[in-house]
């Protein structure tokens, strides 16, 4: 008899209170021993501790990959690139397909607050199965990259100067429009830090064709004419500290005429495309995602 399948946790098994404590652990409001300290009384609740929380909270990147980097379908290699505007050099992952019959779409994949890590470059290697080119960028190159350590990666991210990494995404861009086997046409996808990435690049490069942004901040607001992309915006529904900024963006966006889908999936929290942990919603990924690769087959690839 095979061994039972463990049961995945996901948000409806933590107290609501500790996944906000676990958002501002994420983003850089609450240290570790902070999140510690006041998750402690609701670990003693359900017969665990503060640090066993936290373990459950956390990524579980191993058990949520979906292309093995040795994947025979695609292949990947690393890029550096030139960011005279922003830290002077950058890096990123390109994934591919093995064999492609054509010219291809190049999709920029921009990262949460935490860098490159395992599940970044996962979604780049996802796409490349899709048949685009996957562009994957570190935002802590100039730091040595990705430590292989979401708490080092925190510690990094926080000592970024947030304009100049921006300007290291938009060189990102500009170099992948040209890549080797591209169509000529771009897309961006960005998660939380990422997400407002996105919003950014939209508002820099007129050529980019569609950008899908999940839970990002919007751009300055009297940049949102120069935009030409259309834009997908996926927001979680438990999310008010993102959600807030939005009404602004959607009626600029509207008032300049810019293409665009906003969408917001109730009963999700902050991270619910992100199958790494808890807060993952399979329905409202599978979704939204679906919704993202629809919007980059249309405008893409004509």
């Amino acid at each position: 008899m095979s061994p039972t399948k463990p049961t995945r946790l996901t948000a409806a098994d933590f107290d609501p209170e500790v996944l906000r404590l676990f958002h501002e652990y994420v983003h850089g409001q609450l240290d570790r021993r902070g999140f510690l300290d006041r998750a402690a009384r609701f670990a003693t609740a359900t017969g665990t501790t503060a640090a066993g929380l936290l373990a459950a909270l956390s990524p579980n990147f191993a058990a949520a990959q979906k292309v093995a980097p040795t994947d025979p379908r695609i292949r990947t290699e690393f890029l550096e690139f030139a960011a005279p505007a922003g830290n002077g050099k950058g890096r990123a992952l390109v994934a591919r397909p093995a064999q492609a019959a054509g010219p291809l779409p190049v999709v920029v994949v921009i990262h949460e607050n935490r860098g490159l890590n395992p599940h970044i470059e996962d979604i780049a290697r996802r796409l490349a199965v899709d048949n685009f080119i996957a562009v994957a960028p570190d935002g802590l190159f100039p730091w040595g990259g990705y430590p292989n350590d979401e708490e080092k990666a925190a510690a990094l991210f926080a000592r970024l100067d947030r304009t100049k990494v921006g300007e290291d995404f938009v060189a990102a861009a500009n170099v992948a429009r040209s890549l080797p086997g591209s169509n000529g046409k771009l897309g961006a996808v960005g998660f939380c830090f990422g997400g407002g990435v996105v919003n950014l690049i939209a508002t820099r490069i007129p050529e980019l064709g569609a950008g899908s942004a999940f839970y990002g901040r919007p751009p300055p607001l009297q940049d949102v004419g120069k935009i030409k992309a259309e834009l997908l915006l996926n927001f979680a529904g438990n999310d008010p500290g993102t959600n807030g900024a939005s009404p602004p963006y959607e009626a600029a966006l509207k008032a300049v005429g810019v293409r665009f889908e906003a969408h917001a999936y109730p009963g999700t929290e902050h991270g619910f495309i992100n199958d790494t942990t808890p807060r993952f919603d399979e329905a409202a990924a599978k979704l939204a995602w679906g919704r993202t690769l629809a919007l980059f087959n249309r405008t893409l690839r004509a």
